[in-house]
């Protein structure tokens, strides 16, 4: 038996492999690349007590940064948490509830779905909001499959090079579909926007779509005003990316006519956890409800007429639907759907103006620092939000890892994503002070002056 924990002998693990066709577990790894491979070995003594074991990990854990300043942003951002949420979520009533199949004995859980719905589309302006998917990026490749269902007769997807790459690499992965073609359209390099006359360019009256992020990768603000008008010359769709946050002073998706907007819901209090689990937010226009993927919880009355929550559409391949489901993503993220929802419910509508007041200020002073008072430089001129790239006069995992001993993470290598290796994009929340961003701009200045 190699492990205490596994009850499978050496026998029960070759049948296995003999079925599956394969020789080794490693073959079934086959397509994840060899770098990302540990070759080392773990220094965890294979005989120790439990209480050995504590110390060691413990002493591990000490090794890490405490009270790190986090500037890094590009999709994840160190937001505060208020204190309330982790103990709301901890009650075993949220905490391990699963899909509300049964009615009747899950209104509670109906009910937190159903304010959810409601809260997101109060700040998208949107018609109807679904109970969520995975993340963003899987939001966004649904969203450009949603449009092809809407309209079928047109194959080809114009989408934004300024969307976060990552995204766009799930999208290529999931919208992989004969006939149908994915023309990228590019940012002009002055402003860091979508290049408008590109967007008219390459728009046609095969165009299902075009899918956009504001702000952007890079942080810059677009016109979706603007877009929209393009879009209609031809009847094509509008899919926004957009942050939640900044829906607190910029236009919502709705207001500027998106007929789908999803983003990433981890602003909406949920902690940076490595990277997960996020939340997928899903808006649409009410006249596009049947093809949107996922479930909608929506509010009711029984024959007391007393108020009452249900699943009133549920179009997945589990249920009635079959072969003709709109996704096969099979839960939602109900947990952080409620961590996003307490977090609202806590800011309003005030509060969530002031989360976005208080990022945007931070940005604009810590820009407007670093230009003046280091060699830094501004890469586009197009108006931000709460992030932004600059140039550096050295490659941007250097500073990064030369600021670590100060505390700082210094923000994101975007030379990772194909860009200059000397482009760093820096985010700022309320969790930075006016004493943190002048500290970052001191770091800054003497790294750049060894």
């Amino acid at each position: 038996m190699g492990h205490p924990f596994l009850p499978l002998t050496d026998k029960d693990r070759e049948e296995m492999l003999n079925f599956l066709g394969v020789k080794s577990y490693r073959e079934l790894l086959k397509d994840i690349p060899e770098e990302y491979f540990y070759k080392g070995e773990l220094k965890i003594p294979s005989a120790i007590s439990e209480e050995e074991a504590v110390e060691l990990l413990e002493s591990l854990s000490n090794e890490n940064l405490h009270n790190l300043k986090i500037f890094a942003g590009a999709g994840a951002y160190d937001h505060y948490v208020p204190k309330v949420i982790p103990f709301i979520i901890s009650r075993s009533e949220f905490y391990t509830a699963y899909t509300p199949y049964q009615a009747e004995v899950s209104q509670g859980t109906l009910q937190a779905i159903f304010e959810y719905q409601s809260a997101i589309c109060e700040l998208t302006k949107m018609e109807v909001t679904n109970a969520s998917m995975y993340d963003g990026a899987t939001a966004l490749a649904e969203a450009i499959l949603m449009a092809l269902r809407l309209k079928p007769e047109r194959k080809k997807v114009l989408y934004a090079e300024s969307i976060h790459p990552n995204y766009l690499a799930v999208v290529k992965t999931y919208v992989n579909l004969e006939g149908v073609s994915l023309v990228e359209v590019k940012y002009d390099r002055k402003t860091g926007q979508v290049d408008l006359n590109d967007l008219k360019s390459k728009i046609d009256e095969n165009t299902a779509c075009f899918a956009f992020q504001t702000p952007n990768f890079f942080g810059v603000i677009e016109d979706g005003f603007e877009i929209r008008k393009i879009l209609d010359e031809k009847g094509s769709l509008l899919i926004s990316v957009y942050n939640p946050i900044s829906l607190g002073l910029l236009a919502a998706p709705g207001e500027y006519g998106a007929d789908i907007a999803v983003g990433e819901g981890q602003p909406l209090g949920i902690p940076l956890s490595f990277g997960g689990p996020y939340l997928g937010l899903f808006s649409a226009r009410m006249e596009h409800i049947r093809q949107m993927p996922g479930r909608i919880i929506g509010e009711t009355r029984d024959l007391e007429g007393k108020r009452g929550f249900v699943m009133t559409l549920q179009t997945r391949e589990q249920h009635i639907k079959r072969e003709k489901a709109t996704s096969n993503i099979c839960s939602n993220q109900n947990l952080c759907a409620l961590m996003a929802l307490i977090y609202l419910s806590l800011l309003g509508k005030n509060g969530i103006k002031e989360i976005a007041f208080q990022n945007t200020v931070r940005a604009h002073y810590l820009l407007d620092k670093l230009v003046k008072e280091t060699p830094v430089k501004k890469v586009f001129d197009g108006p931000i939000f709460n992030e932004f790239v600059v140039a550096l006069p050295l490659k941007a995992e250097k500073l990064i890892d030369r600021a670590m001993d100060s505390g700082i993470l210094a923000g994101v290598a975007l030379g990772q994503f194909g860009y200059p290796e000397n482009w760093i994009s820096i985010a700022t929340t309320e969790k930075l002070s006016a004493s943190d961003l002048d500290d970052y701009v001191k770091v800054i200045s003497n790294i750049l002056k060894e």
